[in-house]
């Protein structure tokens, strides 16, 4: 049974280039070191693939499996690793004025906490429309404020500061 050369760098069948290989059979037992015209006949005769599975050793080690089986298993095993894997995001909480009441940023602070405790980092940002920017010094306050209400589950990563109308603190969890 020959396939044709996949778009993986695993060779397998007429695609390997070595003179010898060491051939291991399915059940994973070394049966030994073969000249490839010999192992691919071997393959076709338990009606398998001859599949390089270490390129670099010398001689290189080819395995007697089903190629596609072993190509389904490797993409089912990537899969499932980065299903695992938690993407960080940078979750913004927008804060409309500087002049925010309490109710506010007590209503605000449990969200931050959440995004913190789901492994995500927050930017905290303060707008400031037409004249409000005056009022940077306020801002700056709330800020710093915020950061130290929430310092038992996350560190300062920037501290507040202007980006055009705009004034943001960063928080990574601890």
């Amino acid at each position: 049974m020959i396939i044709a050369q996949p778009q993986s760098t695993t060779r397998i069948n007429g695609a390997i280039k070595a003179s010898q290989v060491r051939l291991i059979d399915g059940d994973g037992q070394q049966v030994g070191v073969f000249d490839t015209p010999t192992a691919m006949e071997m393959a076709q005769a338990q009606e398998v693939d001859l599949v390089e599975v270490a390129p670099d050793a010398s001689p290189p080690v080819c395995r007697l499996m089903n190629y596609g089986k072993y190509r389904y298993d490797q993409e089912k095993r990537a899969k499932e690793a980065r299903k695992k894997q938690h993407q960080v995001q940078l979750k913004t909480v927008r804060i409309e004025t500087p002049n925010i009441s309490d109710h506010e940023l007590t209503y605000r602070l449990p969200h931050i906490r959440e995004f913190i405790r789901q492994g995500n980092r927050v930017k905290v940002s303060v707008r400031f429309r037409g004249r409000q920017m005056a009022y940077q010094d306020r801002a700056r306050e709330l800020l710093n404020a915020m950061g130290i209400e929430v310092k038992d589950v996350a560190a300062v990563d920037q501290p507040p500061k202007m980006e055009g109308r705009e004034m943001s603190l960063l928080l990574i969890p601890l």
